[in-house]
């Protein structure tokens, strides 16, 4: 997909979020009596506008976002202005905007997980790594083993055999099916549940090949490569295959420079290269490494119902506070990455959408609504958490509003830091686009 076409397509979610936040703001207003003088589509100048009422509705210049005028604004002696209503009429007002980019994540992430996912699919699920203490190395399991079934169940996917194991009561043995050393055998286990993941596990790694063996003194020696690795990609092409792996060599002449990238143990994926001999090139497996593969290995597509995409959708919501915290050494480590603007968010979008595909799209979408959400929570004056903490400081004090000046004061502080706060993100993110960093998607 070209660049231009994922910006357009930016574009579009920002303006779909930020109208949808206001017109939140809009609704709600209305609905507690606040006289409505203009609701804009984009920001000024504008192009015209049509009367509905006692409300102008405005197409303007600058098509990002949108914005509602209410009449006296923030003047309290003026009939129908905001600061005329209630506290509690103002607080459902100020969490209206925020609330509809919940809502409006959810709608993202749902679609999200409902697109249909390409997966990989075979007579069983290799192990690549069998983790020391588990109950995996207890049962016996060992690298290069295939799992082929798994308390009778049929294991095809990756996916299939965590399933199985959420599905099982707590305590059950379960019993597998091996393919190992080229005969079958059956064991037994009890999956461990894991506080860190927070779910039950057998202490294993899955995948679609391991090396078995490496040729002295040949190409793969050289580079590296050593039995028990996973070979993940040749040439920055994804393989899962024998036939993909020959066809990505194919594309190798004699003498060019071979980029693999493999995975080893628990390590993260690591990159190996090594310059192709005529003689490397003739050799069965992959330059004189044994590729040992799952037999049947094909491509096929996956949708989730969608009561299921739903559940997945609100779960992710649930869980951003948890992610959140998560992040926070990677605000610590690398600040840039972790607090972006509109320019580090289009930069996110296109490098979420040229590695993956336009699927991502809706995924990012639903960050940016989220994100919006929880940045207009904040209790910082002119934020709507900020009117929201006045409204309720109010509220509690029954009615009884703050002074003019103390409420100048906190806007005028809470604006600066909001524009200082912007101006450091806008430049980091200028900066990070004239380095050439990305996110490492």
């Amino acid at each position: 997909m070209s660049i231009p076409l994922i910006i357009i397509s930016f574009v579009v979610i920002l303006f779909i979020t930020l109208s949808l936040h206001e017109l939140g703001h809009f609704i709600t207003a209305r609905r507690c009596g606040v006289k409505m003088e203009e609701f804009g589509f984009g920001y000024p100048p504008r192009l015209f506008g049509v009367r509905r009422g006692e409300t102008l509705y405005s197409i303007n210049a600058i098509p990002i976002g949108a914005f509602v005028k209410s009449v006296g604004e923030d003047d309290p002696t003026v009939t129908g202005s905001l600061a005329s209503k209630g506290p509690w009429a103002r607080l459902s007002i100020y969490a209206a905007g925020p609330v509809v980019n919940i809502l409006l994540a959810f709608v993202f992430f749902s679609a999200f997980f409902m697109v249909p996912t390409d997966v990989i699919a075979g007579n069983g699920v290799m192990v690549h790594y069998v983790e020391e203490g588990w109950v995996a190395e207890e049962a016996g399991i060992e690298v290069g083993d295939v799992i082929l079934e798994m308390d009778g169940q049929t294991v095809r996917k990756w996916g299939d055999l965590q399933n199985i194991v959420a599905g099982a009561e707590e305590g059950e043995e379960m019993t597998l099916l091996l393919q190992k050393d080229g005969g079958q055998e059956i064991t037994s286990l009890i999956p461990e549940y894991d506080p860190l993941l927070e779910r039950r596990r057998m202490g294993i790694i899955p995948c679609w090949n391991v090396v078995a063996g490496v040729e002295e003194g040949s190409v793969a020696a050289q580079a590296g490569i050593m039995p028990g690795d996973t070979v993940m990609g040749v040439n920055r092409q994804a393989v899962y295959s024998g036939e993909g792996v020959a066809d990505a060599m194919g594309a190798v002449g004699e003498g060019e420079a071979v980029e693999l990238i493999l995975y080893r143990g628990r390590e993260e994926a690591i990159v190996v290269s090594a310059n192709v001999t005529a003689a490397a090139l003739g050799q069965s497996g992959l330059l004189g490494a044994d590729l040992h593969w799952v037999d049947d290995i094909h491509i096929e597509q996956e949708q989730l119902s969608p009561a299921e995409a739903a559940f997945l959708g609100a779960d992710f919501i649930i869980r951003t506070p948890e992610m959140i915290a998560a992040s926070i050494p990677l605000l610590r480590e690398d600040p840039s990455k972790a607090l972006v603007g509109p320019i580090g968010a289009g930069q996110l979008t296109i490098e979420a959408v040229k590695s993956t595909g336009f699927s991502n799209v809706l995924l990012i979408a639903g960050v940016i609504s989220l994100g919006i959400a929880l940045f207009n929570f904040l209790p910082i004056p002119p934020l709507d958490g900020g009117g929201m903490l006045v409204a309720v400081i109010e509220g509690f004090r029954r009615g009884k509003k703050l002074s003019p000046r103390a409420l100048h004061l906190v806007y005028t502080i809470g604006t600066a830091f909001l524009i200082t706060l912007m101006i450091m993100v806008t430049f980091s993110d200028i900066l990070r686009l004239y380095e050439g960093r990305g996110f490492g998607l």
